[in-house]
């Protein structure tokens, strides 16, 4: 027996429920809730904001149209502004794995606001004097709210949360571009001895990598832009105004600021979620960007004394229980498990994608809750990374002079001087005998001192060289 006080009573087309007294969520939200005792994962702070934005819009369009009276529409207004401003968010119990359409969620959206502006309009919680079907969800359904919650929530995290941080990534693998501009060391191809390079145009190349991703993530974020909502149950937009459409993007771009506009086909935005597969990709892609960068800079500054030591990592924190003094690239390795968690994202989107049926797609919530994932995690870690490992990176100047004088790869520069087969001579003579190439090209006559210090400059050897030309 429950105790009566705990509880109230709500009703829904299958009959009564019982529900918690202090909930605002009403019967089919307490049916999701038995019915999917499945991962305990909800749908977070982004994706409920959405749907607030999206049933404020809703409600202001069908307001504007004649359809709601405003005594009901406002209400659901102000309901719709709390849930937008997170006042609610532990009224949205319902896990992610779900119905594939969404609809426990949406209904607990509409609950939850139809509850709440019925108490804003002086009524008793589970009265239904605003109803969450008849007014709360007037001329929506499901299969068009959540998609352009998806959407809504997808956007305001891309441009909110990763563009700025990948900006802030940018920004300090530029400053250590400039930084390092002057630190001429050995390059490195198959993980082998190469010709010189600066130090500075290494990061050059990660600072491109970031640039060119943010540009990735702009371009496929576009298609987000595109609202399914009005399309009603399979996208012929049954029980919907004609202007609601429009309307409703309109008032969620004034909420969001962001340039929303009716779906191209509504067909397409129901059954098909190719929009949240090909900017999730943009967004594996830059997680393995980031993957590529932290993996160099761990390897540049492994050692300290036995590995390649030629940049000095933050001493972020101890990096061993049992290793006193070891000090471990901390930061970096979590943009290593970012990428990994991005990847094994990108999996479930591009197959939940793949796998609509006819005139819906049945994996919207492992969709959405996928991608918010990895934008959460990647402006997290892209944030962290610049901060805390890339802004306090150190060139170890002095032992990157003295590797590159011992690179067997200097040999390169004397092909023109003295022809390839001199210069793999020299190269092989310099290595058995631990010589320097300039102390054996030297020796061997093939070069004076004047000559060596022209040709097997290091510093002059990482700009680019037009041969017979000053």
């Amino acid at each position: 027996m429950t105790d009566d006080e705990d509880y109230r009573i709500e009703t829904d087309s299958l009959g009564e429920m019982e529900v918690p007294a202090d909930a605002y969520w009403g019967a089919q939200t307490q049916r999701a809730v038995e019915n999917f005792p499945i991962s305990d994962q909800r749908f977070g702070r982004r994706f409920v904001r959405a749907l607030g934005v999206v049933k404020k819009a809703a409600a202001e369009a069908n307001r504007d149209l004649g359809l709601l009276e405003e005594e009901t529409a406002e209400p659901i207004i102000a309901a719709a502004e709390e849930v937008i401003a997170g006042d609610h968010d532990e009224q949205f119990p319902v896990d992610v794995f779900q119905t594939g359409s969404g609809t426990s969620t949406n209904m607990n959206a509409n609950e939850v606001i139809a509850n709440r502006a019925t108490e804003i309009a002086g009524g008793e919680i589970g009265s239904r004097e605003i109803h969450p079907n008849d007014h709360v969800n007037y001329g929506q359904s499901s299969n068009d709210v959540i998609p352009t919650a998806m959407h809504v929530a997808a956007l305001e995290a891309v441009e909110r949360d990763v563009l700025p941080a990948l900006e802030t990534l940018r920004e300090e693998l530029q400053a250590k571009e400039a930084e390092f501009d002057d630190v001429v060391k050995t390059g490195r191809t198959h993980l082998q001895d190469a010709t010189p390079i600066r130090l500075g145009q290494e990061f050059s190349g990660y600072r491109t990598q970031v640039e060119k991703g943010i540009g990735r993530v702009e371009n496929a974020s576009e298609r987000l832009e595109e609202l399914a909502l009005g399309g009603t149950a399979v996208g012929t937009g049954l029980n919907t105004h004609p202007e609601f459409p429009e309307l409703a993007a309109e008032y969620i771009g004034e909420e969001t600021l962001l340039p929303f506009r009716e779906a191209d086909n509504h067909f397409e935005a129901q059954a098909a979620h190719d929009a949240m597969s090909e900017a999730h990709g943009a967004l594996r892609t830059v997680a393995g960007s980031l993957h590529k960068i932290a993996n160099d800079l761990r390897l540049l500054a492994s050692g300290p004394r036995n590995g390649l030591g030629e940049i000095d990592q933050p001493e972020n924190q101890p990096g061993s229980s049992i290793m006193p003094g070891k000090i471990n690239p901390v930061v970096a390795e979590s943009v290593n498990q970012v990428y990994a968690q991005v990847v094994g994202n990108d999996a479930a989107v591009s197959t939940g994608a793949a796998n609509g049926q006819i005139d819906l797609n049945l994996y919207k919530p492992v969709i959405a809750k996928n991608f918010l994932q990895s934008a959460e995690i990647i402006t997290n870690v892209s944030g962290a990374f610049a901060t805390k490992f890339v802004g306090k990176l150190e060139a170890d100047r002095e032992h990157c002079e003295e590797r590159v004088e011992q690179s067997m790869a200097l040999a390169t520069a004397l092909n023109p001087a003295i022809g390839y087969d001199k210069a793999g001579e020299v190269a092989k003579e310099a290595m058995a005998s631990e010589k320097t190439i300039r102390e054996v090209a030297i020796e061997k006559g093939y070069l004076t001192e004047e000559e060596a210090d022209e040709v097997l400059d290091p510093a002059t050897m990482t700009d680019r060289v037009i041969l017979g030309k000053e």
